[in-house]
């Protein structure tokens, strides 16, 4: 059977990713003050200003338009030109204390929102990721580090990738099509910037194979891209959903993650829900695993929890292993995924998901014990 999965990638000076950046950059900051602040925050950027909004519940203090600021100039977003810097812009706060009836009728330790998580795990990947994943996201990447270092002097901050790749007989066969749409300075001609995105961004961080002479490459397909960021499209906090997650390789809760505590579970039960199905893949259990989680605002345990694999292994058997190896009452999760701690501004950049960095993805590390308890199903 031939099928497609797809997958984008976001620059950081995407105007959505902005926003996702910003949101979390001013989370990790009050986690570093109280790490048991309940923080959701929403940010929208447009041309010359940046605007903050949500609800937090803390006794600490942070400079958030200072934090804001700082985020644009990090990414990049230091010249006039661009319209939209980090030196000029303004910065709009509206900032209230967490609902009353919320507050009041809220266990500490119960989930703080009512939500659907999914994770997702395959084997086709080293990191459990779809390939469509991670070559839209190593793209961005590479483009961003090219900008940032000076490889080149030609990038500007936004920029996205799309990579779709088909599959037969449920294995990647190839890159189908990837497209760039990579902002630029007015002076670079579009076939020097083609060539060098080609050359030495797709050719060399392409996964061998993938790339053939079949593949269809869009560079900038309208044009010259010179107007963008903010400046061209209002961005906000909570946009690019699939982008952060598993592309169409899985169905998503619909929630977004950045800018919320732990608390908020369809943030951190979205990582246990990943942490549990990279286990049953690494596990050898399945090559793809869905984990789907339903929770209720104030409930201390999912109402629901579901899983669907490949492989003819008894589901209720691992159904009730699942619920053995992994506490999953929000406060469990918390505390075994250690998530009060300010590691958020790094996930709200190429994903949330396949990178192995313990210190800022604790959901992506696998426990060789679990790993050994779930091989008993086999």
């Amino acid at each position: 059977m031939k099928y497609i999965h797809s997958a984008e990638g976001v620059c950081q000076g995407h105007p959505d990713k902005i926003a996702d950046q910003i949101s979390d950059a001013i989370l990790d900051e009050l986690i570093k003050k109280d790490p048991y602040c309940k923080t959701s925050i929403e940010t929208l950027v447009t041309t010359g200003l940046v605007y903050v909004a949500g609800e937090i519940s803390t006794d600490s203090y942070v400079d958030i338009p200072n934090i804001a600021r700082n985020v644009l100039i990090d990414i990049g977003y230091t010249k006039p030109e661009y319209g939209f810097d980090g030196y000029t812009a303004g910065v709009i706060t509206t900032i209230n204390d967490q609902s009353p009836e919320i507050a009041m009728g809220l266990p500490s330790h119960a989930a703080g929102d009512t939500s659907i998580v999914v994770g997702y795990a395959t084997s086709e990947t080293e990191n459990y990721m779809p390939v469509a994943c991670n070559i839209a996201n190593t793209i961005v990447r590479k483009i961003d580090e090219a900008r940032k270092d000076d490889i080149v002097d030609f990038l500007r901050p936004d920029g996205k990738c799309i990579a779709v790749v088909s599959y037969e007989d449920g294995k990647p066969k190839q890159l189908d099509s990837i497209t760039l749409l990579v902002q630029h300075e007015p002076y670079v001609s579009q076939e020097t910037l083609a060539e060098f995105l080609i050359d030495e961004i797709l050719k060399k961080n392409v996964p061998e194979g993938l790339l053939t002479s079949d593949t269809k490459i869009v560079v900038n397909p309208i044009g010259r891209f010179i107007i963008g960021g903010p400046m061209a499209d209002t961005g906000l906090t909570g946009r690019k959903i699939i982008a952060d997650s598993y592309g169409t390789s899985a169905p998503s809760g619909g929630s977004a993650f950045s800018g919320k505590d732990p608390t908020k579970i369809d943030r951190s039960a979205s990582y246990m829900a990943r942490h549990i199905a990279k286990h049953i893949v690494a596990a050898g259990l399945a090559d793809k695993a869905i984990v789907e989680m339903v929770y209720i605002i104030g409930g201390t345990y999912p109402v629901s929890v579901d899983i669907k694999i490949d492989k003819n292994i008894d589901k209720e058997k691992l159904l009730t292993k699942v619920k053995e190896l992994f506490d999953l009452s929000p406060a469990g999760i918390i505390e075994y995924l250690h998530l009060r701690k300010p590691i958020y501004r790094k996930t709200s950049v190429y994903g949330h998901f396949g990178y192995e960095e313990e210190d800022f993805y604790p959901w992506e590390v696998l426990n060789p014990k679990i790993i050994r308890e779930l091989q008993s199903l086999k």
